[in-house]
This record gives C-alpha cells, sequence and structure tokens, in this order.
C-alpha cells in the first residue's frame, strides 16, 4: 500500500476550515490513518485534533511531532484546480503543507519502526483561538507526554529544500487586541448633545502607537499595530460606539505584560476624558517560540549532512506560532521550510512549490530515526 502524497496535499487543500471545525480535516487524516496497521498504532481524538502514538520497539523515550490543521478566514485568489471548496477559507498559512508532511512521517514510521514511541499530534485552531495551551493539558498528551518535541513552518521567502532554524527566540510573543468604545449617539448637527466615540478612537489610535517608542527599550523590539477600526452607520449621525481591532507582537514576555499596562492606562484616560465606557479583548495569545539551544544545534548539524538540502541560519521573527507553549513545557525547537512562493503567508495568492512536501519528509523522518537511535 501507498499514499500519493501530492494528492493528499490537494484533497486537503480543497478543505480548510477555521479553529475547532475541522471536522471534514479530521474525518480525512482518521481515514488515512485508520489504513495503518493497527496493532503498531493507538488513536486518540481530542476535539478536531488527533493524536497518534506510534510503539517503539524497545522504548526508552517519547519524541513527538506536532502538524497544526486549521485554515484561515481569507478567500482563495490562486485559480489553482484544486482550489478551496469552502468559500471565504483557505490553506493560506501552509498547514495542508505541514499535515502532508506528518501523515508522510507517521506512514514511514509504522512500516519501518523506531525504538523509541513517536507520538503524532494533529493539532486544530492554530490560528485562532488557539489549540496548542488546552491540547497541552489534556490528559491524553500528560499520558503521552514526550521526552522532546519538534515542528515546522513552511516560509514562501526561501527556496524549495532550505531549512532554516535558529537557536533559542524564534517567534515572538503575541496578542490579538480588539477594543469597543461605548458613548451617546445624536444627531450631527447637535455634538454637544453626544459622546463621539469616532473622537475618542481617533485619540485612542494616536495614543497607542505612543507605547512602543515611548515605554519600551529601544533596544528590545516590539510592535503594536492597529489594522482595522469601525465607527458610525452614516455621514450625518455622531457614532455611539467604535472598535478598533490589533494586533501585540514582542520579543520578550515582560514587554509583552508592559504593553499591556500601557494600554489598560490609556483606555480608563480615555473613558474618563471622553465619558465612555471601554471594553479590551486580548483574544488570541500565543507565547514565544524559544528553540532548546542544544536540541536546535544536534537538529542544524544532523540537517547538514543530508543530500539536496540547504541549512540556513535564520533571524527571530515577529511572526506568532501557538507552538510556543509546547516548548515552553517541552524541550524541542521549531524550523522553517522552504517552499518558493512569490506570495507570503496569510495571502490569497499563497502557492507553495509542491517539490517542498519530499524535502519535510526526509528531514522530519530522518531526525525521528536518529533520535531513536540515541
Amino acid at each position: 500500500m501507498g499514499w500519493n502524497w501530492l494528492q493528499i496535499r490537494r484533497d486537503l487543500h480543497q478543505i480548510p476550515e477555521l479553529g475547532f471545525q475541522e471536522w471534514k480535516t479530521q474525518a480525512y487524516l482518521l481515514e488515512k490513518i485508520d489504513q495503518l496497521p493497527s496493532d503498531r498504532i493507538e488513536i486518540n481524538r481530542w476535539k478536531t485534533g488527533i493524536f497518534v502514538k506510534v510503539k517503539g520497539t524497545s522504548p526508552k523515550k517519547t519524541i513527538a511531532y506536532r502538524t497544526d490543521i486549521d485554515g484561515l478566514p481569507i478567500e482563495e485568489e490562486t485559480g489553482l484546480s484544486y482550489r478551496s471548496l469552502h468559500p471565504g477559507q483557505m490553506h493560506a498559512c501552509g498547514h495542508d503543507i505541514h499535515m502532508t508532511i506528518a501523515l508522510a512521517a507517521l506512514y514511514d514510521i509504522v512500516y519501518e519502526p523506531v525504538t523509541d514511541d513517536v507520538v503524532f499530534i494533529f493539532q486544530p485552531a492554530e490560528e485562532g483561538p488557539g489549540g496548542a495551551k488546552p491540547m497541552l493539558s489534556s490528559s491524553i498528551f500528560q499520558k503521552w507526554r514526550p521526552d522532546l518535541i519538534f515542528a515546522l513552518h513552511i516560509a514562501p521567502e526561501y527556496p524549495v529544500g532550505t531549512v532554516a532554524v535558529k537557536e533559542g527566540l524564534l517567534f515572538a510573543n503575541t496578542s490579538e487586541l480588539f477594543i469597543d468604545l461605548i458613548g451617546k449617539g445624536g444627531h450631527a448637527a447637535y455634538p454637544h448633545l453626544s459622546n463621539d466615540m469616532v473622537i475618542a478612537l481617533s485619540q485612542l489610535v494616536t495614543q497607542l502607537h505612543t507605547i512602543v517608542s515611548r515605554n519600551i527599550d529601544p533596544l528590545d523590539h516590539a510592535v503594536v499595530s492597529i489594522g482595522k477600526i469601525n465607527a458610525g452607520s452614516v455621514q450625518n449621525s455622531i457614532a455611539e460606539r467604535a472598535r478598533l481591532e490589533g494586533t501585540i507582537r514582542t520579543l520578550s514576555p515582560e514587554s509583552m505584560e508592559r504593553i499591556k499596562e500601557r494600554i489598560e492606562s490609556i483606555v480608563k484616560g480615555i473613558e474618563y476624558g471622553f465619558r465612555c465606557q471601554a471594553k479590551i479583548d486580548y483574544g488570541a495569545q500565543y507565547y514565544q517560540v524559544y528553540n532548546h539551544e542544544t536540541l536546535t544545534k544536534e537538529f542544524i548539524d544532523f540537517t547538514e549532512k543530508l543530500d539536496d538540502v540547504n541549512v540556513q541560519v535564520c533571524k527571530e521573527a515577529m511572526t506568532g506560532e501557538d507552538f510556543g507553549y509546547f516548548l515552553k513545557e517541552i524541550p524541542g525547537f521549531m524550523f522553517w521550510l522552504g517552499v518558493d512562493s512569490q506570495y507570503g503567508l496569510h495571502h490569497g495568492k499563497l502557492n507553495p512549490d509542491e517539490r517542498s512536501i519530499e524535502t519535510g519528509i526526509e528531514v522530519v523522518t530522518n531526525y525521528i530515526r536518529k533520535k531513536s537511535s540515541e
């Protein structure tokens, strides 16, 4: 029996689903996993995710490999024959590639057993509201708690055959930001009888963008970006409500806390100054991805010996990934896999080069075998 990795990737690409709604994806993955010999594996569902344990021949430790499985609320614009069948949803972050590599590695380890136990984690809701933290706390994870864990993420900016990684901090601490202001609406001709939330929101946005420049050490790195604002319904009416949506990204947990403290102080000032009410919601919050120094160095040395794989040491990025919660408790690392796409992550025209799947399979399966032989 053999699986067609290219077809699997394209099948998965057609059925992107949002966080904790990945029922079709889960069913597709289970249909494939159920074809594997039942005496070699144990399967546990967790919400829309899946844990699969492959029994080692003489286990002394447990190795875990994690993939994410959800899509994004983005309309696909690739024009591919196998484009998304779900309007307004797309695998615009490469999780279809991630899942395919995980299935391939699972298949390989099942049919060519290794010494140690290997747990494959198919994690939902990476894009939000965050599946890693609750999955980490699940009884299944605790029962099969690994000694090390690793994962990959596609990188459109690197060519196929490239693995990019670094010791220490790889991805930033991130938090969503939603702020609602509630005042008093009215006719535009009588502004003195209303509390205008357009004015309040304008002042708030301006003040939020002073937080990093005046509260964070210039030698540190942090970002507060407001990506969406909404207020009012018609041109001659004063807005009673206003809302902003944004993101916070920092290279240290301490800076994240400092920024949130300042946001809350500024919002209290807006409430007082504009006689309004405010609500703050931080939405999905992800802990930094911090690669274990020794394991990452060993991974770099190992990968440099593989044929047709080019290893690069990269810089840290302000992107976020909830895999950081796993690394907070379990030694491990994440690495970038080059897919050479003209368009970047979270873009409706992202089109990874499918040859990258073979590179991913080679790196993941061979690394599992190496660690299991130690």
